[in-house]
């Protein structure tokens, strides 16, 4: 397998100036348009746990050097795989892949992705398992499995049907057709739509507002929409019970109330 000559790290991981409460991760092989690579993927994995395991973290932001997020799967290291044993080649899946989307899924803390170009296969299930994304005016997204004889992987075949509903994510995977920012905008899937300039600024803006906010709620409010995209309304409504029992006991609801109670606007701890 080829190492990249760059010597630069594969993902950054650093705080942002304003509020080092929010970290940024940045998938670091502009060259390759963040094409994933074992390497790439295995440290954005490292990356990923390290700061959902830390309580100093309270937001985050994912993105892409250069002119890419992220354009999925390098091709030519697995065509390499392919070569050495087929049988084998999709290991990357299951030892990759689905810790990333499930360690970005259920970080205790909101993950914003800074989507700043093109945005395809893995990439996008990425892109999807954070939990809001900001995206550049013009960009260009697609699932592309199909063109190359896969389904999807990276969550897409969920996240995508939970996103703009099952008839239009199953023409976005069959067809694999690019679709631009302003429509995934009106699909519902960006929150907004910027200049290619604004994009991180846009993002860290709305970090550093999720990094102030009650951090311990936002992970129940992530864990209640997980759940109850699988489960029948009575199991929700009793996880959403055991959910508002946990969250009464916090510092941030009590001291909440009262402010409200006290008409002042309220400070969270995110305890």
């Amino acid at each position: 397998m080829a190492v990249d000559p760059s010597g630069d790290p594969a993902v950054l991981l650093e705080r942002d100036d304003a509020d080092p409460a929010v970290a940024v991760l940045t998938l670091n092989r502009p060259a390759r348009y963040n094409a994933l690579t074992v390497e790439l993927k295995g440290a954005l994995l490292a990356a990923v746990t390290d700061v959902a395991g830390d309580d100093s973290v309270r937001a985050v932001v994912l993105t892409g050097a250069g002119k890419a997020f992220c354009v999925g799967q390098d091709l030519g290291e697995h065509a390499e795989n392919l070569e050495k044993d087929p049988a084998t080649a999709f290991d990357t899946v299951a030892e990759h892949y689905n810790p990333i989307v499930t360690a970005l899924s259920e970080a205790p803390k909101p993950v914003v992705a800074a989507i700043n170009g093109p945005c395809v296969g893995a990439g996008l299930g990425f892109a999807m398992a954070a939990d809001l994304r900001i995206a550049a005016s013009g960009l260009k997204f697609a699932t592309a499995f199909t063109g190359i004889g896969l389904t999807a992987d990276s969550g897409l075949s969920a996240s995508l049907a939970h996103a703009v509903g099952i008839s239009r994510a199953t023409e976005l995977l069959l067809l694999g057709e690019q679709f631009t920012a302003e429509e995934a905008q009106a699909w519902g899937l960006v929150r907004r739509v910027v200049p290619a300039d604004e994009v991180l600024g846009a993002a860290l803006e709305l970090a550093r507002k999720l990094a102030t906010g009650p951090t311990v709620a936002y992970a129940e409010v992530k864990r209640a929409v997980r759940f109850g995209a699988v489960n029948e309304l009575p199991a929700v409504l009793a996880h959403e019970a055991a959910a508002q029992t946990r969250l009464a006991a916090t510092r941030d609801h009590v001291a909440a109330v009262g402010d409200f109670l006290g008409k002042k606007q309220p400070t969270f701890e995110g305890r």
